[in-house]
């Protein structure tokens, strides 16, 4: 019996692990790309150690207190894929122009991916840092998937 159980709890632990990679994968193959400004200070100056802590421009054009909890965000992308606030969403249908984004309150906004690992060698490369870039399904899921300097290039993935 107790053999059962242990089978049965590393098979229900497995199964779940193996389901929120599933999800995240789908995310980075069907999501779409969005780039969120990231806040104003040097990215160097919010390393810490091997991560650089990332805090997003979008938070400061919420009205934090009339969020509850968790919910989504919509968004707009501009022609470069910039992300802009428009509203808390509210079950209402979203335009064309339109897409979600997760976040969740605890104190302060926070929109997903919070710290970016540098890999060996990488914290002067991804110094110039401006934009995160996500990928975002259509619940407003997203999966942090690399960091642009100011003219949208590519800097870390």
């Amino acid at each position: 019996m107790r053999s059962l159980i242990l089978w049965g709890t590393l098979f229900l632990v497995l199964g779940t692990v193996n389901g929120l990679i599933l999800a995240k994968e789908r995310t980075l193959d069907e999501g779409t790309s969005i780039l969120l400004p990231l806040a104003e200070g040097s990215p160097r100056s919010q390393m810490k150690g091997d991560y650089l802590d990332l805090r997003y421009r979008l938070p400061r054009q919420v009205h934090a207190a009339a969020l509850e909890g968790r919910g989504r965000l919509v968004i707009a992308l501009d022609g470069n894929g910039v992300a802009t606030f428009r509203r808390p969403h509210r079950g209402e249908e979203l335009r064309s122009d339109e897409h979600l984004l997760s976040y969740r309150k605890r104190g302060e906004l926070r929109l997903g991916a919070e710290s970016f690992f540098l890999g060996q060698g990488k914290a002067e490369q991804c110094a110039g840092a401006r934009f995160a870039e996500l990928k975002v399904d259509r619940e407003g899921r997203n999966v942090l998937v690399g960091l642009r300097n100011a003219d949208l290039r590519r800097l870390c993935e």
